[in-house]
């Protein structure tokens, strides 16, 4: 198979962060502590493994995360390094990262890497405007899925 590519959105994907108390609010305000102390969605170390042995088989990992709604420069960079910090902070194999303005079609960020792709989203929307493979549906067990995916990959 050509190149295997797996997108990671963060938020409500990997990142709990509508489990964080006042989230929106403190967005709303500029304030971007929520991207740094949101909890994980899975256990981290599960998923590290399994991506782990996917990037083992060939497979580039990919995050593409959109900014806040409530946008302004300086706050995009803080959003930027708060969501950077947390990824490193849960030690997240990734070998490509994309922050990007608020619905911004994410195939564009990685069409340029051709091949195979999937989506790994909480937004319903999102996942049905992915065109470049599959899609798994993050409010799901992404472990399964991604166990199911090393195995078909044997």
């Amino acid at each position: 198979m050509a190149n295997k590519v797996l997108v990671f959105d963060m938020d409500g994907t990997i990142v709990d962060l509508y489990g964080v108390e006042n989230w929106l609010e403190q967005l709303r305000a500029y304030n971007p502590t929520p991207y740094r102390i949101a909890k994980p969605k899975c256990d981290m170390a599960t998923l590290n493994t399994l991506l782990t042995i996917l990037k083992e088989k060939g497979w580039t990992i990919v995050i593409t995360s959109w900014l806040s709604k409530e946008t302004n420069r300086k706050y995009d960079r803080l959003v930027r390094g708060a969501k950077l910090g947390w990824l490193n902070q849960y030690q997240f194999p990734y070998d490509e990262v994309h922050f990007v303005k608020y619905g911004t079609t994410k195939a564009d960020c990685t069409r340029k890497l051709g091949g195979y792709q999937i989506l790994v989203d909480d937004n319903e929307q999102v996942r049905a405007g992915w065109r470049l493979g599959a899609t798994i549906d993050a409010n799901k067990d992404i472990i399964s899925e991604l166990i199911c995916l090393i195995v078909a990959d044997n």
